[in-house]
């Protein structure tokens, strides 16, 4: 019985050793960062790569060797999202990832489109910084946790908006495109590309200079705040806002089922009684909280936040861009003010897709004016009053002056990135 006892106790040591040093080895291979020169062992004109070279050979290095920047375009539905997607997607250097969050969301919570449970958030949030800081990794192997069904030897037809990722549509992650389908519309994506090889997206993304991804399903910046501070990640958030009475006549136009009961009031002109108003106030909530705790600069923010009104881009997208990329400290590539030129002056009509990005820019912001009821628009400022003064956009007092686009209902704002 000594004998025995005493082995119990060797092997109860041994795993408490083999954890610890499994812990330890961990945390040094995820956090511990490369040396940086000093005056004590490097000259200040010592070549930048050797030091590059030291960082390379190093086994515990971690952090963002390659000076990759990381984009996240902070959204919500019908705000304009796609439209920015575009400037980063169409970037020769820029991996482009549209709404992967999609899969998390119907995984998890496959009932609900806007979940408003504290804990189904709460959820939500968890598994989706962890997708994310995945995928700025290019590890879209992660993805497959929450494709359904699940890929089979690394292949998915189930990619959601695979088409809208230009990356994902191109050699060599499509090998079947020739020469005349370099520029290929969203359906004709997946038609000729077949299903998606996630080893050959995971090589595409590590060949590119830097990773954007578009969500609308993480509610606030204050939600981003451990990846933002991950120093291995080079995270910069564009924070997307929209009027929300923009948003409003956006999505009651896009989801008429959803939004059914605000085009009965916005038709007959009585208010049903059992309308959904947390449709637009859990919008408002989400812009306040959010745009509140990036104006108020918290050091954990500085150089990582950008506030964007899409209005201002649609009015000046090309300046706007140019704006963005500066903040970004990435330099703008020809397809994009190309891209510009061609989608921001076009008719909504020629449009084949309902998130689609061709339109006359400054009009399509300003439609909302004459799709929504003044009815509608008085109840819209009177919920959103705090957000439509924090963002600058001015409250109409009359119908007329609804309809009177020579009447800005806009501020002008110069809101300034946290640097």
């Amino acid at each position: 019985m000594q004998c025995s006892w005493k082995a119990v106790l060797l092997l109860a040591l041994a795993s408490i050793a083999i954890q610890y040093t499994a812990i330890r080895t961990f945390t040094a291979k995820s956090f511990h960062s490369c040396p940086i020169p000093s005056p004590v062992n490097c000259s200040l004109s010592q070549d930048t790569d050797v030091a590059d070279r030291l960082c390379d050979e190093s086994p515990t290095f971690g952090y963002n060797l390659s000076r990759k920047t990381h984009v996240l375009i902070l959204a919500t539905t019908r705000s304009g999202s796609s439209f920015v997607g575009q400037l980063f997607n169409q970037h020769f250097d820029v991996f482009y990832l549209f709404e992967p969050l999609y899969h998390v969301q119907y995984t998890l919570i496959p009932k609900l489109t806007q979940t408003k449970s504290t804990t189904d958030r709460r959820v939500m949030l968890g598994a989706s910084r962890d997708l994310l800081r995945s995928l700025y990794d290019c590890d879209l192997y992660f993805l497959e946790n929450y494709i359904k069904p699940q890929p089979v030897n690394h292949t998915t037809d189930r990619l959601f908006r695979r088409g809208a990722s230009k990356a994902l549509c191109s050699p060599p992650v499509c090998e079947s495109l020739g020469a005349v389908d370099l520029h290929l519309e969203e359906g004709d994506c997946v038609k000729k590309c077949g299903t998606l090889n996630l080893t050959l997206a995971t090589e595409s993304c590590r060949e590119h200079g830097h990773v954007a991804i578009k969500t609308v399903r993480v509610p606030e910046v204050n939600d981003l705040r451990a990846l933002v501070e991950d120093p291995r990640l080079n995270l910069k958030v564009i924070q997307l806002v929209r009027d929300p009475r923009g948003i409003l006549a956006s999505r009651s136009e896009t989801f008429r089922d959803t939004y059914r009961l605000w085009r009965i009031w916005d038709g007959t002109g009585r208010k049903p009684y059992n309308l959904d108003v947390t449709q637009l106030t859990t919008v408002c909530e989400d812009f306040w909280n959010s745009v509140s705790t990036g104006l108020n600069r918290p050091p954990w923010l500085k150089g990582k936040y950008m506030l964007v009104r899409y209005e201002d881009l649609a009015r000046n997208p090309m300046k706007k861009t140019e704006e963005i990329y500066d903040f970004l400290g990435i330099p703008m590539d020809s397809n994009v003010e190309r891209w510009i030129q061609n989608n921001t002056r076009g008719d909504r009509s020629s449009s084949k897709h309902k998130y689609g990005t061709v339109r006359n820019s400054a009009a399509t912001a300003e439609k909302w004016r004459f799709r929504l009821s003044y009815e509608i628009v008085a109840f819209t400022q009177h919920a959103c009053h705090q957000v439509l003064a924090q963002l600058g956009y001015k409250t109409a007092s009359s119908e007329e002056e609804l309809k009177n686009l020579s009447i800005s209902l806009v501020e002008e704002r110069d809101f300034l990135p946290f640097s």
